[in-house]
């Protein structure tokens, strides 16, 4: 079977230990074990989670603006 090596930050080793069944359960079928979303992200899922933050204030909605009018095309499409 062949394997890849990753880096993982000390939390997410000690979540990752903390949800394994015994000491002698693998890793790799801990994260197989785990319960990912297959759906994908879409268009009506950004916008389901944008409905349920707070809206902007108005500092913020200015400088998104004055920043979207500063923005030109790049001096070489190419590099």
């Amino acid at each position: 079977m062949a394997t890849k090596t990753i880096s993982i930050d000390l939390d997410a080793y000690q979540r990752l230990a903390s949800a394994r069944l015994n000491e002698k359960e693998s890793f790799s079928r801990v994260i197989k074990r785990a319960a990912w979303s297959r759906q994908g992200k879409t268009c009506g899922g950004l916008l389901d989670s944008l409905s349920a933050s707070p809206p902007a204030d108005e500092a913020v909605i200015q400088r998104l603006e004055a920043a979207q009018l500063a923005d030109g095309p790049p001096d070489n499409p190419w590099a």
